[in-house]
């Protein structure tokens, strides 16, 4: 089934050619046709596979679009901050990609969540900018480009210029839009030292910059820093947790019920930490698998995992650690924790939750 009322393919071309307006005025040819096809690309891809995938997303044409169009203001802005960077052209579309691709799954899951969206916008920033500066240290690390060329990459931001460039403009009409009242409308000429009225003395209301359709500049401050490894508060670990669980599931449906299950705003952080790589580093496991048993009984079923594969990790963990070992450590646990490795070395499962036992398993691959 596809999206009904979406023709992505002349959404996308309209998008390129909007932005063929846009490009800056200083880029060579080949430079400008980057941008646009760039753009006109990964629009249409990302257009076709949401067009195409209706029965699983469930999206409507507005929503598409809306995701459509985020990508193809991102595509525009970070070929702008390439071209600007200094990096050698052949490796421009490898970080445009990882940051397009990123972009699109994590759009994915905000939308099927339902969250606001300046919150979707802000996630999507996140990662963005996220992607960059990791693809560019990564070709540091691999000696492709020097650190002074990693420092002048990293700080391009064209889309933070263009939100200035706005801002300034704005403020200039009212300026000017002020002046032209102030000349039709002259102000009285006041005898001197006469008080002026308390209202008078108030200042102008300073005009407020309008709404952009681009992702704010400001992070929420819980999730913008690093995790802090001596102390993390039991919510953010909690989530944190749930992440880490979603990472490893490969049914979008499972994590779409999952997720339901969260209130707006936790979901997503859920889904922020999701693509934050390399948050498993930045927990202790022992506070993860004390959350993990505090939230198992909650949980859906959609985190079952196999008996079966439950039963192959119990064997693998007591035939590494050795069988007497083993009883000796499982002596003070409780009956039903016994139980269910000792029958796991016969090959059955005893009878405990699926969720249950993987908790188990887990704790105790990380004891042994």
């Amino acid at each position: 089934m596809t999206i009904k009322g979406f023709d992505y393919k002349a959404f996308a071309e309209d998008l390129a050619s909007q932005a063929g307006q846009l490009v800056p005025a200083d880029f060579k040819q080949n430079e400008k046709e980057y941008v646009t096809t760039t753009l006109l690309n990964f629009a249409t891809m990302a257009g076709e596979a949401l067009y195409q995938d209706q029965d699983n997303l469930g999206f409507s044409a507005d929503q598409a679009a809306m995701i459509t169009q985020i990508i193809a203001e991102w595509a525009f802005h970070k070929s702008v901050d390439l071209i600007r960077s200094g990096i050698p052209q052949q490796y421009w579309n490898s970080i445009i990609q990882k940051i397009l691709v990123t972009i699109f799954e994590v759009a994915k899951q905000a939308f099927k969540q339902e969250l606001p969206q300046e919150q979707i916008l802000q996630v999507i920033e996140h990662h963005v900018k996220r992607v960059y500066t990791e693809s560019i240290a990564e070709l540091k690390d691999k000696n492709i480009i020097s650190a002074e060329l990693m420092e002048k990459a990293s700080a391009q931001s064209n889309i933070d210029a263009v939100i200035q460039q706005m801002e300034e403009e704005e403020e200039k009409q009212a300026e000017q839009a002020q002046k032209a009242q102030n000349k039709k409308n002259p102000p009285k000429q006041e005898a001197q030292n006469v008080p002026q009225p308390a209202s008078a003395a108030q200042p102008a209301p300073a005009p407020q910059p309008a709404q952009q359709n681009m992702p704010a500049v400001q992070e929420p401050a819980d999730i913008a820093q690093p995790i802090n490894t001596h102390y993390i508060p039991p919510k953010i670990l909690k989530l944190v947790t749930i992440a880490m669980l979603l990472k490893r599931i490969d049914d979008e449906e499972q994590i779409q019920e999952i997720l339901d299950c969260l209130k707006q705003e936790d979901a997503g952080t859920v889904i922020r930490y999701m693509y934050t790589d390399g948050v498993e580093d930045e927990v202790e496991p022992g506070a993860t698998v004390k959350m993990l048993e505090a939230i198992a009984e909650k949980l859906p079923e959609a985190l079952e995992v196999n008996k079966k594969h439950v039963i192959e990790r119990l064997q693998k963990i007591v035939k590494s650690f050795g069988k007497k070992r083993m009883e000796r450590k499982l002596q003070y646990e409780r009956h039903k924790t016994r139980q269910l490795v000792f029958n796991a070395l016969d090959g059955e499962y005893y009878n405990v939750s699926p969720k249950i036992a993987n908790i188990i398993a887990t704790y105790l691959e990380n004891i042994v």
